[in-house]
């Protein structure tokens, strides 16, 4: 497990450092080129590797400013010049050609970041650009005597390490591009399940929204099905009151702290803000005398513990109309309105009060 989470930190690494890594990378390569041209007495190769390390390193202080695109074309520029040389000196067989190839998946992975809609054609000249400088070093160099006789060792040395450049090459931008697609993707899915849950929530309180909840309901009341659930329908009582003396900013507390209440006195069930300072509960599997039970203990703690605005002590109740499902109702909107009548005849007789009988 630790050992797939560096990678997996790794692969973030390099690809928010993308192209400082590639710069990293090309220097590195054209320093063990020049200890392996060296060796092999190959000084003019020697010469160009060090040219090629001093381009990298100004690269990088380039990286550092932020200034990208002279860093592309000269990671191009260099790669297809070297290789173009590298085979004119040594010949076809030192493998100098498998480098144009390396360069593919770099025109493409950084291109498409670099060049956006019409300029995209760029990438596309480049590839061609690149295939076209393979073609005619094959026409001119395959087959013809090098300048510089190395040794069949060295010849196979430097061959083996441009292979192994293009292979890693396209290994190592393929696992980047494939990493970073699929990041991409995992945060879509992460953004679109906020914006569902932002949808359905209620931003003041957290509760459920009305479209939040009324899935849930309807559900439960399909046609053919008999669930065993309660609706609540509470107001806060006097609350236009409580906004004309404190404030907006206090009835907004207010709010949150009920629906904190709430939540710690009925968890588990689905509570919705339907509108103002209106909320309607969900109690799912649950019989009239429960629910009777549960709803006088919200009221309660609502009555006994006033809101906290400021230092100030801010003492709100509640009216609550509690219905039980019977095959009577048809539609949601049936329920909710028993639950909200029966809520409506307790705000008309004294408030801060549970009517869960029929009313007239």
């Amino acid at each position: 497990m630790k050992l797939i989470k560096l990678f997996r930190d790794l692969l973030h690494l390099l690809i928010h450092n993308s192209f400082p890594a590639t710069v990293l990378v090309m220097g590195l390569v054209h320093l063990a080129l020049l200890l392996i041209t060296l060796a092999a007495g190959a000084i003019p190769l020697s010469v160009i590797n060090v040219v090629s390390v001093l381009a990298y390193v100004i690269c990088v202080f380039l990286c550092r400013a932020d200034i990208i695109l002279p860093v592309y074309w000269t990671i191009l520029i260099e790669v297809t010049v070297y290789a173009v040389l590298s085979t004119y000196y040594i010949g076809y067989g030192g493998g100098s050609h498998f480098f144009l190839f390396s360069i593919v998946p770099i025109i493409i992975y950084f291109g498409l970041f670099l060049f956006k809609k019409r300029r995209l054609w760029i990438v596309g000249l480049s590839l061609t650009a690149d295939f076209l400088v393979f073609a005619l070093s094959y026409i001119f160099f395959y087959g013809k005597a090098p300048i510089i006789s190395i040794s069949d060792k060295a010849s196979k040395t430097l061959t083996i390490f441009s292979a192994f450049a293009m292979f890693f090459s396209m290994v190592f931008y393929n696992v980047i591009y494939i990493y970073r697609s699929r990041r991409e993707v995992l945060d879509l899915e992460r953004e679109n399940e906020q914006l569902s849950a932002d949808a359905n929530n209620d931003t003041l309180t957290e509760l459920l929204n009305r479209r939040g909840f009324l899935p849930l309901l309807e559900e439960l009341m399909k046609e053919g099905e008999e669930h065993h659930f309660c609706i609540a329908f509470l107001d806060i009582d006097n609350f236009k009151k409580v906004n004309d003396t404190f404030g907006h900013d206090c009835g907004d507390e207010v709010l949150r702290h009920i629906s904190r209440l709430i939540r710690k006195e009925l968890h588990g069930f689905d509570v919705c803000r339907w509108g103002g300072e209106e909320i309607i509960i969900l109690l799912n599997d649950t019989n009239l005398r429960i629910a009777r039970q549960k709803m006088e203990a919200v009221r309660s703690s609502v009555a006994s513990t006033p809101t906290v605005f400021f230092n100030m002590r801010v003492p709100v109740t509640i009216t609550i109309g509690l219905v039980e499902n019977t095959p009577t109702f048809k539609k949601p909107n049936d329920i909710i309105q028993a639950a909200d009548k029966r809520m409506y005849y307790g705000k008309q007789h004294g408030k801060n009060i549970l009517i869960s009988s029929a009313v007239s």
